[in-house]
């Protein structure tokens, strides 16, 4: 959150009497600074969903159904959590009204003419790997399913090339015309001299260069002769060609996924529930990319991001076919290339659906089906948390595995890894995090009493002063004594959200105390207020207030609504 003071007056109202003199520490102080965050954590988070025979996902389980293994060894689940598919709903605010002696106007805190939105879902086209044919089936698929969004849902839609982008909106005649100009394109240049490429795959080019697969090298050359049937030096430009596939493919992975982490970003400041349905014939993810995945996986699960996939090839189960019917034994042979390329490339959806709670919708024609069943989020997802026992910060791969006590008719889906990281977490940044997560976020939380009231006063027809004031009751945080002082800090951000959830403004307080006795006394008796002051324009606003305290750890969140007109 960036801080711009030539657009914002912030005071603090500290309800106590301070009796410290002017020479001495004060006794509470109070200043302003940047809410910017970084994630590095070793708590490590794995989102579980179970579902029954039918395929409905179930959430009366406990801590003690499952049972985590890292790396084989089985490790004490610290963290235990069900999340329902759903948003939390926007608590109303029923804060105390303006003096109607003043001349600022109450803030309307009820009687919302319009449901706030509470569904948030990323529409991700692969258009470096959809070929026309893909595209035109699921371009039609999703035009149906656009115009079946429920109202209080927001779409996005984004492409893995950056050509077409269109941030959350409930326009459905925006969303068809972004769609319309998303193309494909060719992703890779053929080598210089080569005007009819082999159909060699990027599966093949792996075993070819990193596996050393003969096998596989003489069904390159093959493919390479079928073009060029009198070339000399066959096999030397299967292996040229399979190196660079190699590099083209590094290149469109690497793409891929910063654009993703771009969504998940964009998707991490929305309030309500958070998806993301990539549409993609799918995609080789070869080992030097295997890290950047799962670090991207990491920031989809600590942003609440759900990540459904949805294969536009749809049935492809003729090259099975094929390969059973070819009479020539190397030809059948590609075709198998062909087909385990398939699965390949199947791999990275249904890893990022798995880790995340999300679903994969593959072979299957019925894409209008698919788009509705991937857009919403799981009924109840499981987040089992653990922080590793023996971590060695090497940034090696761990293998993850869960379990139920009790399987019998029940599905699981769950992460599969994780990268160890290279250094120790840093508390202040976890700390920042924290906050973070709290303030783009719906969900409530009370460990500090809050209170949250608002008032606005027009300056004029497009510009409101308004004023958020949030009252804590600190009876219930645990000081730490520092000779007759007695020592916490609290941290306070108010963000305002527009109708939409987009994220307007915030400020972050931050209160060092340091309370003599008496003082103290008399702020567990009057509590402390916290008020901040916003210039906005008209319209319906999403009030945010998180509060976390150092000493305990403790937080509080609150939600209110106000209506500007």
């Amino acid at each position: 959150m960036r801080i711009d003071p030539s657009r914002y007056l912030c005071t603090l109202v500290i309800l106590v009497v301070c009796a410290a003199q002017a020479q001495e520490q004060p006794e509470i102080t109070s200043h302003q600074s940047p809410a910017t965050f970084s994630t590095k954590v070793n708590l490590v988070s794995v989102p579980v969903v179970v579902r029954d025979s039918k395929g409905r996902a179930i959430g009366n389980l406990r801590q003690q159904d499952f049972r985590l293994f890292d790396k084989g060894k089985e490790q004490v689940i610290s963290r235990f959590s069900v999340q329902a598919g759903g948003a939390p709903g926007t608590e109303v605010s029923a804060g105390r009204q303006s003096d109607p002696a003043t001349a600022a106007a109450p803030a309307s805190l009820a009687g919302l003419d319009k449901p706030l939105p509470d569904r948030y879902i990323a529409y991700l086209f692969d258009d470096i790997h959809l070929n026309s044919e893909n595209l035109s089936q699921v371009r039609a698929a999703a035009e149906r399913h656009f115009a079946k969004l429920a109202p209080t849902a927001r779409a996005a839609l984004f492409t893995t090339s950056g050509r077409v982008t269109l941030d959350f909106t409930n326009d459905r005649d925006k969303l068809r015309e972004a769609l319309s100009r998303i193309s494909v394109g060719p992703s890779a240049v053929p080598p210089p001299g080569i005007e009819c490429p082999p159909g060699i795959t990027e599966y093949e080019s792996d075993r070819i260069v990193n596996l050393q697969d003969e096998q596989a090298l003489a069904a390159a050359t093959a493919e390479v002769l079928r073009c060029y049937p009198h070339l000399d030096n066959a096999a030397q430009v299967a292996q040229s060609i399979a190196h660079q596939m190699l590099s083209a493919n590094h290149v469109d992975t690497g793409s891929s996924m910063n654009v993703m982490a771009g969504v998940i970003q964009r998707l991490s400041v929305m309030p309500g529930s958070r998806s993301i349905v990539l549409v993609s014939p799918g995609y080789m993810v070869l080992a030097d990319s295997r890290e950047q995945e799962s670090e991207l996986v990491d920031r989809a699960i600590r942003s609440k991001v759900v990540i459904s996939s949805l294969n536009a090839r749809g049935l492809y189960t003729k090259f099975l076919g094929d390969a059973a019917s070819s009479r020539d034994w190397l030809n059948s042979i590609r075709m198998r290339y062909k087909f385990e390329s398939a699965q390949a490339d199947e791999n990275v959806m249904a890893e990022l659906a798995d880790a995340t709670g999300g679903r994969y919708f593959h072979n299957d024609n019925g894409l209008d089906e698919g788009l509705n069943r991937l857009a919403g989020p799981p009924e109840f997802t499981y987040v089992l948390g653990f922080s590793p026992q023996n971590l060695k910060f090497d940034g090696s791969y761990h293998n993850l595995k869960v379990m139920l006590v009790n399987a019998k008719g029940l599905d699981l889906q769950a992460r599969r890894g994780y990268w160890a990281p290279n250094h120790a977490a840093d508390p202040a940044e976890q700390a920042k995090e924290e906050i973070r997560e709290a303030v783009f976020s719906l969900e409530e939380a009370r460990d500090i009493p809050v209170e949250v009231t608002t008032d606005f006063f027009k300056l004029s027809d497009a510009t409101a002063e308004l004023t958020i004031e949030s009252h804590l009751d600190l009876n219930g945080l645990k000081f730490r004594s520092a000779g007759d002082r007695n020592e916490d800090t609290l941290t306070v951000v108010t963000g305002l959200f527009d109708q939409n959830g987009r994220y307007v403004s915030g400020i972050q307080r931050v209160i060092d105390l340091r309370l003599r006795a008496q003082t103290l006394e008399k702020v567990l008796g009057s509590g402390l207020a916290v008020k901040e002051t916003f210039n906005v324009g008209p319209g319906r606003y999403v009030v945010r207030v998180v509060v976390r305290d150092s000493e305990g750890q403790t937080m509080s969140a609150r939600n209110g609504t106000v209506n500007i007109q």
